[in-house]
């Protein structure tokens, strides 16, 4: 059966066929690369196993003069989870939606992208799609490693959107043009165990982790700049794994998450990190693992065209957010100007995620809008 390529909500249901759960591909990034070369681009498959099994990735492009427009996305998917009304991967329409997992988060809009560029037919356009299948998982053998590969042999991009689901309520609602920087820590505080009745005798851990915690949630890490909201530091665990009820552990641990806008960066909070775990001292470890720093698209031609084609095709103008969580734009700001709007992300990652027909359709026509618009403005 061949596959209408202008049709996004079938493309849509042919990648939901295929179950690319973090790190299994499923097939879906063949599927992708066999549909994009049928309209002339040239595919490299970019294999990466440094951090586990091996991901699959994408970068398909046509046209060889700039400037270079880049569609990024992912086809990886997190598991459906338990409690689906229809099957997560049939890709099933009913009362005009398409239900599915990965209908929402992404895979609906590179269906989208691709129906565009379809729609738009031969031209000599420079438009390339950079797809992986490592941005639900780690993220270390995906986005990057392409970037690293297209540094290697020379080739650059000059804009990207990134089809990440930002609309709160409607489809316009909302174009991401930055997003704050996330870090985790953990915290283990080490003692002497001993008996509960003879607590002198001990060196119990856990006032001391209960201290430190204490003097990090004290104040807010800011409040917000002019283009971010607040830093936000957010307890996600304390632990101490005890079972008896008459004896001190021997050690507590603990971790916790900042989101941190633009007034921070990773190393000057693990400085103050640091700074006030040492001001209590005792003995204890501190590990921390940066997932990207802040980063911000100064409003300017990319943000331009996306907002005049969203405006025209739904009649909204978005509001420009750097709000939620991290996304593979934190790595691709590094190489061009980066900028994100998809679906609406009400059911992102939840049983029965589904996206209506009308917004694909949508879509569809505001990705053909901006790459109209970013090309005659060249």
């Amino acid at each position: 059966m061949t596959t209408v390529l202008t049709d996004p909500v079938g493309l849509a249901a042919g990648l939901i066929h295929c179950p690319s759960v973090t790190p299994d591909d499923a097939g879906a990034i063949g599927l992708l690369a066999g549909w994009l070369e049928r309209l002339g681009f040239t595919c490299h498959r970019i294999e990466s196993a440094t951090g586990g099994p091996p991901i699959q990735n994408l970068y398909a492009r046509r046209g060889t003069a700039g400037p270079n427009f880049c569609f990024a996305g992912h086809t990886d998917v997190v598991p459906p989870g338990a409690g689906w009304t229809v099957d997560p991967f049939a890709g099933q329409v009913m009362n005009g939606r398409l239900y599915g997992r990965g209908a929402v988060d992404m895979k609906g809009a590179i269906a989208a992208f691709v129906a565009a560029i379809a729609r738009r037919g031969d031209n000599a356009d420079s438009v390339s799609l950079l797809i992986t299948g490592d941005e639900e998982g780690p993220a270390v053998d995906g986005t990057v490693k392409v970037l690293d590969w297209l540094t290697a042999r020379g080739e650059t991009l000059d804009a990207c959107v990134v089809g990440e689901p930002t609309n709160p309520a409607r489809l316009g609602d909302m174009l991401k043009i930055g997003r704050r920087g996330s870090m985790n820590t953990r915290i283990t505080v080490h003692g002497t165990q001993g008996h509960a009745a003879y607590p002198h005798l001990a060196d119990n851990p856990i006032p001391r982790l209960l201290d430190m915690l204490r003097r990090l949630t004290a104040e807010p890490l800011d409040h917000g700049s002019p283009l971010f909201q607040p830093s936000t530091l957010a307890l996600t665990t304390i632990d101490v794994g005890n079972a008896a009820t008459n004896v001190i552990p021997a050690q507590a641990r603990a971790g916790f998450n900042i989101r941190f806008n633009d007034l921070h960066s990773s190393a000057s909070l693990e400085e103050w990190i640091r700074r006030t775990l040492a001001e209590i001292g005792g003995d204890y470890d501190c590990a921390i693992e940066v997932s990207g720093e802040s980063f911000l698209t100064q409003p300017g031609p990319l943000s331009a065209a996306v907002s005049d084609a969203v405006q025209r095709i739904t009649g909204l103008r978005p509001e420009f957010s750097t709000s939620g969580g991290t996304s593979d734009a934190r790595f691709i700001k590094n190489h061009c100007p980066v900028l994100e709007f998809g679906l609406i992300n009400q059911t992102m990652h939840k049983v029965d995620e589904h996206v209506a027909l009308s917004d694909l359709e949508q879509l569809t026509e505001i990705y053909q809008a901006v790459l109209d618009r970013f090309f005659e403005a060249e």
